[in-house]
């Protein structure tokens, strides 16, 4: 306190523009990966289209990419899957390494070609290595970065709009969530039906927004 209402206090909306912890050619490895970790399909936009890469580019450059109040003091030892991520590396090193062990990788595997020019097939294939340990980078854990793509592409397609990514509410769309709309008690219990109203964002929605005449 003191406390003023929504639009003093509006929260912070990140804007479409250029990259702001991506260089231009990770930037669009990540458009890649993104798309294969979530691939489009006739009813709903992919990764890419939906802004998992931007909401990952965005929370890097932000307290996440830099692990602002974590510990960070060591020492570091390797753990066990339960006790989380155990090095020194912050979020936005492991990206940058990770990404650049990748492009390392594919390149020493397929006469020189990087990632993204490689066929979804072979993307996916290069992935499913990573996932399973069978790939090793040189300066980072490849499977701890398999680990955060895993975990931070979904928060990104799931994630309010106001934080880059889910683009027109796609990923509550699809799954019929009503996001933050005033009240839906009445629908609360009503399992297996399908929710009639579109989603609402913490912004609100485009068409809720009041017109001057």
């Amino acid at each position: 306190m003191p406390w003023t209402p929504f639009p003093t206090s509006a929260p912070d909306f990140e804007r479409p523009g250029p990259w702001q912890f991506f260089t231009t050619d990770e930037a669009t490895a990540v458009e890649a990966i993104v798309d294969r970790i979530i691939p489009p399909d006739p009813d709903t936009p992919g990764g890419k289209d939906a802004g998992c890469a931007v909401f990952i580019d965005r929370q890097l450059k932000g307290p996440y990419g830099s692990a602002a109040g974590l510990y960070r003091l060591g020492p570091y030892t390797k753990g066990t899957k339960e006790q989380g991520p155990q090095s020194a590396n912050t979020p936005a090193e492991l990206y940058r390494k990770g990404l650049a062990g990748l492009d390392r990788y594919c390149k020493a595997n397929n006469g020189g070609k990087g990632f993204t020019q490689l066929s979804a097939e072979q993307q996916d294939g290069v992935l499913k290595k990573i996932e399973a340990g069978e790939v090793k980078f040189d300066e980072v854990d490849a499977q701890g970065f398999f680990d955060a793509l895993l975990k931070d592409v979904p928060e990104g397609f799931f994630s309010d709009p106001i934080h880059g990514g889910n683009k027109n509410m796609v990923g509550w769309s699809m799954i019929g969530f009503p996001g933050i709309r005033y009240d839906y008690r009445d629908w609360i219990h009503r399992h297996n039906e399908r929710y009639p109203h579109p989603p609402v964002s913490i912004a609100g929605r485009a068409d809720w927004t009041p017109h001057k005449s």
